[in-house]
Formats: C-alpha cells, structure tokens, sequence
C-alpha cells in the first residue's frame, strides 16, 4: 500500500486531528473541573480561578459527603438495581432472542410485529402509572427490575449475533443430545461474550443514571437513586440543609465545605464507578458495537 504524503493529504491529517485533540478537550474537561473543584477548599473555590488544578486541596468535601447515611443507601439502592437489573435483563432478553432466532419458532412474524409496536408506541405516563400501581410495583423495589427486564431493541442486537453462528455447531450439539437451554447457556453464551458486554454496558449505565423512574414511582429516601440524590443536593436548598445537618458531626471541617464543593464532589463520586468499569470491558465492547456492520 502506497502511502500518499502530499502536502494537501498531511494538511488534511494533521486538520483531523487538530479537531479531534479539541473534541476530546472539550469532553474531558467537565469532568476533570469536577473533580478538582472536588477535591479544593470551598471557601477557597468560591474565590475563583480554580480551573486546571486544585489551589487547596482537601478531603473535607468527600467526608462530608459520604458522613450523609442517604448517600450511602442510595449508593446501595442504585448499585442493587444496577447490578440485578443488569443481569435479568441480559438473561431475559437473550433467551427471548435465541428463540426468535430458531427457524422453527412458531409466530415469528407476530413477535416481530409487536415487538416493533412497542418501540414506536406507548400509553403515556399516566397509563403506564396506573399499570405500576395496579401491579403492586409503586414504592417498590422491583419496579427498577421488572419494567426494564425487556428491549426489543436489545433483541434484534441479540439476533444479528445469534444469526452469525454456525448453524452446525448448534446441529451437532442436538446429535450429542443437548438440549435448547444446554445449547444456550453452555455454547451460545459463552460464544456472545461481546454482545453481551456491549448490551450489559448500555444496561448498567441507564440503571446507574436513572433517577426519573425512582422520582415518579417511588416515595420517601428508602428506594432514592443516586442520581435521584444529586438532583436534590443541586438544590440550594437540600444542600444548605445537608450541611446544617452535618455540621455537629464535621465539626471544623465544616467551614472549608461548600453546597459547590459539595455537589461538584457528588458528581464525582456518582460517575466513577461507570467510568472505572468501562476499561474492563472496552475490548468486548468495541466488537459488539460492530455487529451487523460487516456482511460476508
């Protein structure tokens, strides 16, 4: 392969990533101003002109933080949900679409049908409130897990990858006497390690960052989100309160945190988590990404 190194491509390439270093900056930034707006002084980020590193730096802001017992339920609330969610939610769809991937399988264009409807059409709000309610699932737990064990979506992700194996290998299988769920959870699965990181990812990051389904569906702080949380302490106000409540607690601590600082450090501590799972699973995720995308 010749490569053309004319001046007109190079200005080209080196344009290109020009754009991209800039991309890049202006994406990382919020999060890195966050981080250490977290991690100064509050009364000294109130001055100003903190804006590449910490001018003082401190603990105080994460102690009082996590010294707030709501925080720590709704981190224990939100990592419940994210990691049963995620789990039901990849098995169950899944083995819905192993089946609609089989040949055989009775109805399929009716599946088909409505599983379409239910991507492009709902209820409203309210119907669907009125549903939750009349199942028992308002201010409970299992309206994080029950409501989100199925996308159609997911399914046709499931499909386009279930359809690139070997028919063969499914056929010998049935001729050594396995049977459909042997065949799905000791071959099929262990063979969709990429799909099912790319879906588990896109799964746990709506389930870490919901907050809207905890706000309508639930009551009370027992079943608060995280996110649910951080939406309160952006108030001025809930966070004016926290800090009036943890000021016996912190005792001189408590002059160098701000309600800034203090939101700043629960937006940290809110998107870490996501953010050092992704690494683990970046490898797996590209390759499910890219399902469909090549046709031999």
């Amino acid at each position: 392969m010749v490569r053309d190194h004319s001046w007109p491509n190079r200005l080209f390439n080196m344009f290109n990533v020009f754009i991209m270093a800039c991309l890049i900056v202006l994406t990382l930034y919020p999060f890195w101003y966050s981080v250490i707006g977290s991690f100064n002084d509050g009364l000294d980020y109130a001055k100003g002109g903190v804006y590449l590193w910490t001018r003082q730096f401190t603990w105080d802001n994460y102690s009082a933080l996590f010294s707030d017992t709501a925080l720590v339920k709704s981190f224990v609330v939100t990592l419940s949900r994210t990691v049963i969610g995620t789990v039901t939610h990849v098995l169950f769809t899944a083995l819905f679409a192993y089946a609609f991937s089989r040949r055989n399988l009775r109805f399929k264009r009716l599946y088909s049908t409505l599983g379409l409807m239910s991507m492009y059409l709902s209820g409203g709000l309210i119907p669907y409130f009125i549903l939750i309610n009349a199942l028992g699932l308002y201010n409970n737990f299992l309206v994080f897990i029950i409501p989100t064990l199925f996308s159609f979506w997911n399914v046709i992700l499931f499909r386009s990858y279930f359809a690139e194996l070997p028919e063969a290998l499914i056929e010998s299988a049935k001729i050594d006497g396995a049977g459909e769920y042997t065949i799905f959870f000791r071959i099929i699965l262990s063979l969709s390690k990429p799909v099912i990181a790319a879906i588990s990812l896109f799964t746990a990051v709506g389930h870490w960052n919901a907050y809207y389904d905890a706000m309508i569906f639930t009551q009370g702080d027992s079943l608060q989100t995280v996110q649910l949380y951080i939406l309160k302490l952006i108030q001025s106000t809930e966070a004016a309160l926290l800090l009036a409540n943890m000021s016996g607690s912190l005792g001189a601590a408590q002059g160098s945190v701000t309600t800034t600082t203090l939101q700043l450090a629960a937006m940290v501590a809110a998107s870490l988590p996501i953010v050092l799972v992704y690494p683990f699973v970046q490898k797996f995720f590209i390759k499910g990404m890219l399902i469909g995308s090549v046709k031999g």
